[in-house]
């Protein structure tokens, strides 16, 4: 036993080591998981980068998800909490994603750790974020990649939770490609994405003027400048089949809790929804991105379908064509 151990821990070593030379210069805690690193800012309860090696066969495994979300007992002074995201309407959003680590139960089990999420808007989560995950995953099937990714922490962001977990208004990811030697990296506003991906380019000097982080110090200086200043899709495909998302409301999509909040206990709502915004039914009106229907002088009875799939029975409200809970 204590043999298969050694030889396990000697396989992970290297694993471990991937992209050490290029980690980010910050100010948290570094905290080494086996197969990506991330430093910890306290203060925002959340990691300020998150920084992994990609490639075909770390994406090609056929591990399922897990959804063990936790605490991670590696950050010394303690990560945020399951309790922090209950009911705050905000999505765990995954920083390296569950589906760039699907080569063993280890690599999916530790993308779980709350070090690793951030609170993110549904319908970003669920939407544009997924897409970029996906785009940046068909590039690695190709040519391995290193990938460092977050949210911009800043002062006065608003908070959620007992442990105040900061809700970053914007998310960044940065791309580095060794063997062409190109870089490219996306600024993306936390809601919802409705530009192609390309829209929200921009160089890491940019991303490292808004965070006071130092990316890909280890570079030499002339190749580093060359590679964080320019702002270029320049021998990136972007092809949209890359970057389609199936729609999260059919029959094969998986359903999770409803983000909204119950107006009878003020706790989180418990129906399931398939919906891309995270809301179910009920709490359209919740979701950030709910836009009134126009008044009308519309008279007769709603025009919503109930989750059975059947028109709502009720009378339309004054001026709208839909009812109250509708």
């Amino acid at each position: 036993m204590k043999m298969k151990k050694l030889i396990l821990l000697l396989l992970l070593i290297p694993l471990v080591s991937f992209g050490q030379s290029y980690l980010p210069k910050s100010n948290g805690e570094l905290v080494t998981h086996v197969y990506y690193t991330l430093s910890y800012n306290e203060k925002h309860e959340q990691a300020e980068w998150v920084h992994y090696y990609l490639d075909k066969n770390r994406i090609s495994g056929n591990i399922a998800r897990t959804n063990n979300f936790r605490v991670d007992n590696k950050v010394s002074t303690g990560s945020a909490s399951l309790a922090d995201y209950k009911g705050s309407g905000y999505d765990r959003g995954h920083l390296a994603p569950a589906g760039d680590m699907k080569r063993d139960k280890i690599s999916m089990s530790q993308s779980f750790l709350l070090s690793n999420i951030s609170p993110q808007n549904a319908s970003f989560n669920r939407g544009g974020w997924k897409k970029l995950e996906g785009l940046v995953r068909a590039w690695a099937e190709n040519n391995a990649l290193y990938v460092t990714t977050a949210g911009i922490l800043k002062n006065n962001l608003k908070t959620i939770g007992f442990n105040k977990v900061s809700v970053p208004d914007r998310f960044y990811k940065i791309i580095y490609q060794l063997k062409d030697q190109k870089m490219i990296a996306f600024l993306m506003p936390n809601e919802k994405v409705t530009l192609p991906l390309a829209s929200y380019i921009v160089s890491v000097d940019k991303i490292e003027d808004l965070t006071g982080i130092d990316f890909y110090s280890k570079l030499e200086d002339d190749l580093e400048e060359k590679l964080e200043s320019q702002k270029s899709i320049k021998g990136w495909n972007f092809d949209s089949k890359l970057t389609s998302v199936p729609k999260t409301n059919n029959s094969n999509s998986i359903s999770s809790q409803c983000s909204g909040i119950a107006k009878s206990t003020g706790n989180q709502c418990r129906n399931k929804t398939k919906n891309e915004n995270g809301y179910c039914y009920a709490h359209q009106k919740q979701s950030p991105d709910y836009k009134a229907p126009p008044k009308t002088n519309y008279v007769g009875r709603c025009n919503a379908t109930t989750k059975k799939g059947t028109r709502c029975k009720r009378n339309a409200s004054t001026g709208s064509r839909f009812c109250w809970q509708h």
